[in-house]
């Protein structure tokens, strides 16, 4: 049954990689002329037909200046006579196909000495992060050849002996993209003089060549800007990801700026070059030769979002001693790759934002200099495990999860901040991508409406009117929404990880199911919320006097959908923050507070005109769905502890003062508060 098993797996991941390709080929091919293979449209005349314009470098071309190298230019001379429709398919193929096969040699040599199961799965989920990640849609996008160098350099750096093929297609690879050169000293200092030197006449030759076919071009690129730099956009723009672009934006100009660049670059590269060797010694090829890579971003010139692959393929790294441990640097070079600068760090304060524009140079830095990866001779290579949950009864279906996902051990904090702000992102992408229906929306608020007059529960109007009518109860009604939907859950997160791991784990489950329940209610069910029914005199407490007519209603929308009203996360979120407080909260004021915080949320936000009755009640279904996903992968209560109860609070009390914090001497239960009594006598039943 077992041998069965593995194959399926990957073959949903090889459609799954299938299906992202289709998909971002589809993206690409249905932008407007334009948008689409920008770069290749420098040349794009009349009659929808690429032709060459003169000069490469010639200002006054369709889409702006040729970027790439006169011998780029040379090598793509023969596309100006295809017509634009047919190269956009054929380009846009062409680089998908050049996205798998870099996956699939990065994926057969970090696996090399890896287990049958990730050997089947590390190329398939690679290549779908590489069509995910911005380096490759953005190259789709732009029609660049950027990907290209990346493949061609690989079989040199990843073979111990490679071939006078792979140091010639290193060589082109170079003359591509001159800054590739740093590749060169990399392959002779780590033994393979041969390819080096093949590599570095191949790019004499190519370069040679594009002299002698474009002279005027050559002597334009190589002299009037220096390798390029300066070609295409502002060299301080945020999509320079270099030290050079860095330097620009922070005000260094002129000699000043090219000799700070110098003492940063230089020493970069000498200790970057260092740490490749060291690595591609210890038989980390694809970290060794990502290592160059992120040399080749921080030090070019002009490093636009398409060429910055190396920086996803620097994750082949390890870190840290445990399993959890392990997951936080390839995490976060997948964040970095996969999402925008304002969503990796929220807020707008000056030192947040500086890191967020500039993550992807920070984090090539990083990787090239700073982190300390494991050598295979470390004994911390194969990560220690955590500490395992009880193994499950034979013969039992539930707990689904294997013993080993089903830990105890506090989890690395680092990659839960990770976790919660990716899983964050996804949540407000799919939230505001849930399609704007309207009249959908409306229609369904009119059926909610009408079921709640059927079953004399519609009491929203009457608490919203009253609640506008009295001043002090507005405004802290409108406080309250505002406030506490996101601080309060955040701080119990904080406060479980802190003091009792194991419920962590369980409650943070919990909490992350039960919202991904929400969003599919959002995608199949719009709902406007009270406030947004034209007809029915709600009245908004919150936001203010909303125009029906506008169907954008302001500023609202660009913050997120405005007809996700079933189920509502306020209540759901507060029943899970209310369930948490009553069970492991030490004090029974604590435990009486947290039953009425989501009775109050509740009241809230039907009295702001937010939600109706049955959105509360959309909520209650969402997390105890989550509390059932939950036992059904665990097998235990969410709040249960690692011997199965919950251990009590660590407050001295009458007759626990002196050294029973634990209540081990307390076998009556009398100290205890009546739930923990309760829930502890069902566990052990």
């Amino acid at each position: 049954m077992r041998r069965t098993r593995i194959p399926l797996a990957p073959a949903a991941l090889w459609l799954l990689a299938a299906l992202l390709a289709a998909r971002q080929a589809a993206h690409t091919l249905r932008l407007p002329p334009g948008r689409r293979l920008a770069d290749l449209e420098t040349w794009l005349g009349t009659g929808g037909v690429l032709h060459l314009p003169g000069s490469l470098y010639d200002g006054d071309a369709a889409g702006g200046p040729f970027t790439g190298t006169p011998f780029a230019g040379l090598v793509l001379r023969p596309l100006t006579k295809a017509a634009e429709e047919t190269l956009g398919v054929v380009w846009t193929i062409t680089t998908l196909l050049i996205v798998a096969a870099v996956g699939v040699l990065v994926a057969r040599s970090v696996t090399a000495t890896s287990g049958r199961r990730a050997r089947l799965f590390a190329a398939p989920v690679l290549i779908s992060l590489m069509f995910l990640s911005l380096p490759v849609r953005g190259n789709l996008t732009l029609g660049q050849i950027s990907l290209l160098p990346v493949l061609l350099v690989l079989p040199a750096c990843l073979s111990r002996e490679p071939v006078r093929a792979a140091g010639v297609a290193a060589g082109v690879a170079m003359a591509l993209q001159p800054v590739m050169l740093l590749f060169a000293p990399f392959l002779w200092l780590t033994g393979r003089r041969n390819a080096a030197l093949t590599s570095a006449g191949t790019f004499a030759a190519g370069t040679a060549l594009a002299w002698a076919a474009l002279p005027d071009d050559s002597l334009t690129y190589w002299v009037h800007h220096i390798a390029g730099a300066g070609l295409g956009g502002p060299a301080d723009a945020l999509a320079n990801q270099s030290l050079h672009g860095l330097l620009l934006r922070i005000g260094l100009t002129g000699p000043a700026e090219y000799a700070v660049l110098a003492a940063l670059a230089v020493p970069l590269v000498w200790f970057g070059l260092k740490r490749a060797v060291t690595y591609a010694r210890d038989d980390q090829a694809v970290l060794a030769a990502a290592i160059v890579g992120c040399l080749v971003v921080a030090v070019s010139p002009m490093s636009w979002q398409h060429q910055q692959l190396w920086i996803l393929l620097a994750a082949a790294g390890r870190l840290g001693k445990g399993r959890a441990d392990r997951m936080v640097w390839p995490l976060l070079a997948a964040a970095v790759m996969l999402f925008h600068s304002d969503e990796i760090l929220p807020g707008n304060l000056a030192v947040t934002r500086a890191i967020a524009d500039n993550s992807p140079l920070l984090l090539a830095v990083l990787a090239a200099v700073a982190m300390p990866f494991l050598l295979r001779s470390s004994p911390h290579w194969v990560a220690t495990m955590p500490e395992p949950a009880p193994a499950r009864t034979p013969g039992r279906r539930i707990p689904l999860l294997p013993d080993g996902l089903r830990v105890l051990s506090k989890p690395n904090l680092i990659l839960e901040l990770i976790l919660i702000r990716v899983g964050y992102s996804f949540y407000s992408f799919i939230r505001a991508s849930v399609p704007d229906q309207r009249a959908t929306a409306e229609e369904h608020g009119r059926q909610v409406i009408g079921v709640e007059k059927a079953l004399h529960i519609d009491i929203e109007h009457s608490l919203n009117h009253f609640t506008a009518k009295v001043d002090w109860l507005k405004s802290c009604t409108g406080f309250f929404y505002e406030t506490f939907h996101f601080l309060v859950p955040l701080s119990l997160l904080a406060w479980l990880y802190i003091t009792r791991p194991a419920q962590y784990r369980s409650a943070r489950t919990v909490l992350c199911v039960a919202t991904a329940t929400g969003l599919v209610g959002f995608w199949l069910y719009p709902l406007a919320p009270p406030r947004l029914m034209p007809g029915f005199d709600y009245i908004d407490t919150v936001h203010g006097p909303q125009d029906l007519a506008n169907p954008d209603f302001g500023a609202l929308t660009q913050i997120s959908n405005q007809y996700a009203a079933m189920p509502s996360l306020h209540v759901g979120w507060a029943l899970w923050c209310g369930l948490v407080i009553f069970a492991l909260a030490p004090r029974r004021w604590m435990r009486a507070a947290g039953l009425l915080y989501p009775l109050t949320t509740t009241f809230v936000v039907m009295s702001t005109a937010n939600h109706y009755i049955l959105d509360a009640v959309g909520g209650v279904v969402v997390i105890s769905i989550g509390f059932a996903v939950q036992y059904v992968l665990t097998g235990r209560s969410a709040f249960a502890g690692p011997a199965g109860g919950i251990p009590p609070a660590k407050v001295p009390n009458a007759r626990n003062r002196g050294g029973d914090p634990d209540g081990t001497n307390d076998p009556d239960g009398r100290d205890t508060p009546w739930i923990r009594r309760r829930i502890r006598q069902l566990s052990t039943k």
